[in-house]
């Protein structure tokens, strides 16, 4: 059966986004016929009026639905869309121009019902954009698990840049109601029902972060708090490097404290941590402040990440309490 695309872009509040991304869409290398299916959620912003502006120049359909989380508003989508195949982005990404072809020709050669790729920093981003998205990425910080399928074993794809079949989401309903962390969940349900995911080598996503550092604290946290929730659902995906950031925060205040009760030798090693950071960022940004920002950007994802772990892993595993009666905020009614 021959594939047909559609993508979908769930948005709140964020018409400008919505205009860059339509507008990356204008310069795809796509010869085929394919859609776009905005679903606005509950937006008292919208993007109605920046949609119609691309309705000659592009296959758009515009849906506005009551406020229920992105997870459901893809959902939505998906259920709306015209094609076979869904392409679920978010709309604060930027697509390169080769993006649908490299898709497309993986795809007629390696054949798979669910794909990731990878998210960079577009040169035009700013500097707070590309320090969190060095520390995002980087496998100095992460392992590079959210660029490069080659530090994985089953890659789980994010809802940022992430293809789906329409038979796989019919096998598992799609998205739940838990936020963030639906797609990583989504994933393994996929898996679970016999389906295969992989990486796409190329198919990345220009991908703005948050831009306060307010916002990425708050993120970072919520993905700390979700992660021993996805534990408990899914065991076997559970991984020893899921604790690393709490690791660290441990690590750092032992060096700290071992530092001025001991010897000041003991802060040589995050020392020698936090040069590499600032040294392998300055160097890939071509930018010295940029790597300056990366490490604290680093702190903070570490510290905001590997305390949530910890404090939802005490109520979670430890105290047993069930998720949604703990952490109502992480889900969506």
């Amino acid at each position: 059966m021959q594939r047909t695309y559609s993508f979908i872009v769930p948005v709140y509040n964020r018409p400008q986004e919505i205009r860059e991304l339509l507008e990356s869409f204008l310069v795809l290398h796509f010869s085929d016929p394919f859609e776009i299916v905005i679903v606005e959620d509950g937006s008292t912003e919208t993007a109605e009026a920046v949609v119609k502006e691309f309705s000659e120049s592009l296959e758009i359909s515009y849906y506005f639905k009551p406020n229920s989380g992105p997870g459901d508003s893809r959902n939505f989508g998906m259920q709306k869309a015209k094609g076979n195949y869904y392409i679920i982005l978010d709309s604060d990404c930027l697509l390169p121009s080769h993006y649908l072809e490299t898709v497309d020709y993986f795809l007629q050669n390696n054949y798979y019902d669910c794909y990731g790729g990878a998210d960079a920093a577009h040169q035009n981003f700013t500097k707070l954009q590309k320090a969190i998205n060095y520390v995002m990425t980087s496998f100095f910080t992460t392992g590079g698990i959210r660029g490069n399928s080659k530090s994985t074993t089953t890659f789980e794809p994010r809802s940022f840049n992430m293809g789906i079949s329409e038979a796989a989401f019919k096998a598992t309903n799609g998205f739940s109601k838990i936020h963030p962390g639906e797609d990583p969940d989504l994933s393994q349900r996929i898996l679970k029902a016999g389906f295969k995911t992989t990486f796409i080598p190329n198919a990345f996503v220009y991908h703005k972060r948050r831009a306060t550092w307010k916002k990425f604290y708050i993120q970072v946290k919520k993905f700390g708090l979700v992660r021993p929730i996805l534990n408990k659902w899914h065991p076997k995906a559970a991984k020893i490097t899921f604790w690393f950031p709490t690791f660290f925060v441990l690590f750092t205040i032992a060096s700290i404290l071992c530092s001025f009760l001991i010897s000041l030798l003991y802060i040589f090693p995050l020392g020698g941590y936090v040069f590499l950071i600032f040294i392998d960022s300055s160097i890939k940004n071509k930018n010295l402040l940029i790597g300056v920002m990366s490490v604290w950007a680093m702190f903070v994802q570490f510290f905001g990440y590997g305390l949530a772990f910890l404090k939802s892993n005490f109520f979670i595993h430890g105290l047993n309490k069930e998720p949604e009666k703990q952490f109502p905020k992480l889900f969506f009614k």
